[in-house]
């Protein structure tokens, strides 16, 4: 599983500038990111390469933010492969909370990056012969 910055922020111009520009500064490399709006708030997702300093940084800015623990699964580029993972993991009964998708940059595959709450997802994707990321 990967560590995920989850960040609550504004919705004001400039306020994804303020995060990056304070990651930059603590020298934070952005893997992943991630940012939903709705009308005056946001959230953002991040996967970084330093999280625990990303953390002490954007806190140190006053943001409000924290750490998650996160699925990402490796996949081929062929249509219905997220399907076929959606589908497998709809029939063990785990829940989505949300997923976006980035890539890894090793090999340039697409990688479904996912939240649930059942702690044994990871070992059930495995189990299926899923290949989990464990860094990008």
């Amino acid at each position: 599983m990967l560590n995920q910055v989850s960040l609550f922020t504004e919705n004001t111009q400039g306020g994804l500038l303020k995060i990056t520009s304070i990651l930059k500064k603590a020298d934070i490399n952005i893997y992943t990111m991630l940012a939903n709006d709705s009308a005056e708030y946001g959230i953002v997702r991040l996967i970084v390469d330093k999280g625990d300093v990303a953390i002490e940084a954007l806190r140190a800015a006053g943001l409000q933010c924290r750490q998650d623990k996160v699925i990402a699964v490796e996949m081929n580029d062929t249509p219905g492969y997220l399907d076929g993972i959606l589908a497998a993991l709809d029939n063990a009964n785990i829940d989505i909370s949300y997923l976006y998708i980035s890539f890894n940059r090793e090999n340039v595959k697409p990688v479904v990056v996912f939240k649930t709450t059942e702690p044994e997802t990871a070992t059930f994707l495995i189990g299926r012969g899923y290949k989990l990321v464990e860094k990008f």
